[in-house]
């Protein structure tokens, strides 16, 4: 039969002994040095200058003085004296400095985070996952960064998201106070799709990417070309807005043909141009001018265009274009003007476009 426990080494109590009570008091020093192990340190070689009763601490391999040749094993003090609490495999131990828990392998003390977490169900990070969000976290800041060359790696450092197929989702989801705004992926297909969203429910996408040839698309970017289908009638000398009735596109609804002008919808520089066509009335000594005007009243600089020679009906025309920066319900129209003789502005071929471009 051992003198001592076989995990703890406390010493037994013998058949016979004279002072059993010392044997008694060593074991309960030695519980109260070991149970609940919390170290005030493991850094140090050498034991403190004034260390108090109970005082633990796992100490640093090559150590020196009274501590010399228990590299890793617990010191304690205790009664005056340092007594030496050799490891054994499973010890834990609270390093109190570092607020860090260690357990004893069998050659040395080691963090208990391990160093892979595998197949995990659930992960939350400052919250709590579920099975919508298996991996959660509530933080203010993230950082990726590549593992260096120094470090072993390669410096680069690639996110990859994956789906299973090209009609599946794939994407970011921006929200404000979680009512998705936005959208940035790859939604229903492989075209790469940046969509936003007022209330969360219904999207506009804002660029779209064709995955095949690279081709950029902007669906939602204000544009429009209008016509009249009608012969617009000018007199001599006065500045008249042209008639456009109709359109062959009207992306944003931006332009208003019951008014004859485009609405800027947002703030931008906008491209515009127009085509005016001659028709004769009485005589072809008219001169035909065109011009863009703002708002009504002013007219666009570099916009103006005027034909001085002998006009031919339904031949001879003036092609205007510019760019003009735009605050958001600022209106641009289409004026025509006749001087010497009057005329008309003839249908379907005269006509006024523009877009957004920046």
């Amino acid at each position: 039969m051992s003198d001592a426990t076989a995990h703890l080494l406390l010493p037994y109590i013998l058949a016979a002994q004279a002072q059993k009570h010392v044997t008694h008091n060593e074991a309960l020093r030695i519980l109260d040095g070991l149970v609940q192990l919390s170290v005030l340190d493991r850094d140090l070689t050498a034991p403190p200058g004034s260390p108090a009763d109970g005082d633990r601490y796992i100490v640093a391999s090559g150590a020196t003085g009274d501590w010399a040749g228990w590299d890793l094993n617990v010191a304690l003090w205790t009664d005056g004296a340092w007594l030496r609490l050799p490891p054994r495999t499973g010890w834990r131990a609270w390093v109190e400095d570092e607020g860090l828990l260690l357990v004893y392998d069998g050659a040395g003390w080691v963090g208990t985070t391990p160093d892979a977490l595998q197949n995990l169900a659930l992960l939350g990070l400052g919250t709590t996952a579920d099975a919508s969000n298996p991996f959660s976290a509530k933080l203010n800041a993230a950082l990726w960064t590549a593992k260096t060359v120094a470090e072993g790696g390669t410096g680069d450092l690639f996110y990859t998201m994956n789906k299973e197929a090209a009609g599946d989702d794939l994407g970011l989801t921006l929200q404000t106070g979680f009512v998705t705004k936005a959208l940035v992926g790859l939604f229903g297909s492989d075209r790469f799709r940046l969509a936003v969203s007022a209330d969360g429910s219904t999207f506009f996408d804002g660029l779209s990417v064709d995955n095949a040839t690279g081709i950029v698309d902007q669906p939602r970017l204000p544009r429009f070309k209008a016509y009249t289908n009608y012969d617009n009638y000018v007199g001599v000398g006065t500045w008249t807005k042209i008639g456009l009735n109709n359109t062959d596109y009207n992306d944003q609804a931006a332009f208003d043909a019951a008014n004859n002008h485009f609405v800027a919808p947002v703030d931008g520089t906008y491209l515009f141009g127009a085509t005016l066509l001659y028709k004769i009335n009485a005589s072809a000594t008219a001169r035909m001018r065109g011009r863009l005007v703002l708002n009504g009243t002013t007219e666009i600089r570099g916009s103006l265009g005027e034909i001085s020679a002998t006009h031919v009906s339904l031949a001879t025309a003036i092609w205007l274009q510019t760019m003009v920066p735009l605050t958001a319900g600022d209106t641009v129209e289409l004026q025509g003007y006749f001087r010497v003789a009057d005329g008309y502005f003839a249908a379907d071929h005269t006509s006024f476009w523009g877009c957004k471009v920046g």
